[in-house]
């Protein structure tokens, strides 16, 4: 027995030198933290905005029937007799993107005395289409003869293409409009320009169509066998981006 106490004795006390190198070690450790140093970047940010007109070259037509009758089932038929004639005109002239815009019946009340007296109904069937701005006059005018009663809009555009180049164009614009503010900043404070370190394309819009109208100039010119007077103008796209340049 007393034999196996010291030999309990004897190792445990030479267990005892490790615990003040591993305290050691672990003081050490929390004693001498190291920090990461950051470096203090300097930057001017600036917008710039580019612009590109480009020439409508497509006309957006919206054109329609309108037609009353005694009965809802006479105007409608009606309606759609006299759609069906421009429809197939346009399908003969073409078009691009026509489509069915609008069908509506509604009653028409006559008012006498605070008295509400039905008459009749009146029946609209619209459509749309794309075609060349150059032939969009007479198209309009044929369209007239061909049963459409009313003009709603013409509005122009130009092509998807030329909107992709124009946009590109119009970023390249507003890149270099950033750059030369940000150099003219840096001239008058006497700072030296070094390096882009960000990059954000905030946008290449189009307007949307550039409205026409045209009110009964089509029904007039169509009865006196004179085209009507049909010019796109130009469309603006318009770019802008946001440059972060350090110093």
């Amino acid at each position: 027995m007393t034999r196996l106490v010291s030999t309990l004795t004897r190792n445990r006390w030479k267990a005892l030198p490790l615990l003040p190198l591993v305290l050691g070690f672990a003081i050490g450790n929390f004693a001498s933290p190291t920090f990461a140093q950051e470096k203090f970047m300097r930057s001017l940010t600036v917008s710039g905005r580019g612009v590109e007109d480009i020439p409508t070259t497509l006309a957006q037509v919206r054109l329609g029937v309108e037609v009353q009758g005694k009965t809802a089932n006479e105007a409608q038929q009606e309606a759609a007799r006299r759609s069906n004639s421009v429809v197939t005109f346009l399908k003969s002239r073409s078009v691009d993107k026509l489509e069915t815009t609008g069908i509506n019946l509604n009653p028409v009340y006559r008012y006498d005395n605070n008295t509400q007296t039905l008459v009749g109904y009146n029946a609209t069937n619209s459509v749309s289409f794309r075609l060349s701005t150059e032939k969009a006059g007479a198209i309009l005018d044929e369209a007239v003869s061909a049963g459409a009663t009313r003009i709603d809009g013409v509005s122009f555009v130009a092509t998807d293409e030329a909107i992709a180049a124009a946009q590109k164009q119009a970023l390249r614009k507003a890149t270099q409009d950033a750059q030369s503010q940000a150099d003219s900043v840096f001239s008058a404070l006497g700072l030296t320009r070094k390096e882009i370190v960000s990059v954000q394309i905030n946008g290449a819009s189009t307007p949307p169509p550039r409205p026409y109208e045209l009110g009964d100039m089509a029904v007039r010119s169509a009865a006196a066998k004179a085209p009507s007077p049909v010019i796109g103008g130009d469309q603006r796209v318009e770019g802008s981006v946001t440059l972060q340049i350090s110093y």
